[in-house]
């Protein structure tokens, strides 16, 4: 899984975050806290305290343990020495990292930080949803999209068609993600492509042409 975008123009890079920084990383308030900063871009201990329902000394803790695993940093030349803005570095993040999930407190962090993030996109998702249904007028099929399919891919054409859709969002990151203009507001785009499990479902049977009889009878 992955967060944020390089643009289109440069190679796409990835930090792929080592054990240590997906242990700090590994907490649930950490994860909206870093989740936040993504979104919506600098905070506050301050800020965040309110947004989060925590208190500012606790949102100020996890800040200094996020920076000190470079997941965030202190914004230059903006507040006070009593009120630091932070901000989530710009670059494409990996949470699944090969080595690190080979050991079982790897794979629990990596569990974790997973499992919070798409919790919160979730929840999004359904706050979204479940806000339009009871306001009708506030739905606007110009600027919101849930769509599923179901395809029968090998992992070559799957590969691809990550490939295509990692291009059309890295494009539109490159394009709009500084815009300031009129009427803009945070959009997010989840993208996934996965398998489905097929260890309970009956294989589909392999159909035989039937070939035509020959005219006539056995001699």
């Amino acid at each position: 899984m992955t967060e944020e975008t390089t643009p289109a123009a440069t190679p796409r890079a990835e930090r792929t975050l080592d054990a240590s920084a997906l242990r700090a990383l590994a907490h649930p308030l950490r994860v909206e806290i870093y989740d936040i900063l993504s979104q919506y871009g600098p905070q506050t201990a301050s800020t965040l305290a309110a947004l989060t329902g925590e208190s500012s000394g606790s949102t100020s803790y996890h800040l200094r343990a996020l920076a000190k695993h470079d997941l965030i940093r202190e914004v230059d030349d903006r507040g006070t020495g009593r009120e630091r803005w932070w901000e989530r570095p710009r670059g494409g993040i990996s949470f699944t990292n090969a080595e690190v999930i080979k050991t079982p407190s790897g794979r629990a962090a990596t569990q974790v930080v997973m499992q919070e993030f798409l919790n919160r996109r979730h929840q999004q998702l359904m706050q979204y949803v479940g806000s339009t249904l009871s306001n009708p007028g506030m739905l606007d099929e110009d600027e919101a999209m849930i769509s599923t399919a179901t395809l029968r891919l090998t992992a070559e054409q799957a590969a691809q068609l990550m490939t295509r859709l990692q291009q059309v969002v890295d494009e539109f990151t490159a394009t709009y993600r500084d815009q300031e203009v009129d009427d803009v507001h945070p959009i997010s785009i989840r993208t996934d492509v996965f398998p489905l499990p097929t260890d309970q479902i009956p294989s589909h049977p392999t159909t035989s042409r039937a070939t035509p009889s020959s005219e006539g009878g056995a001699s």
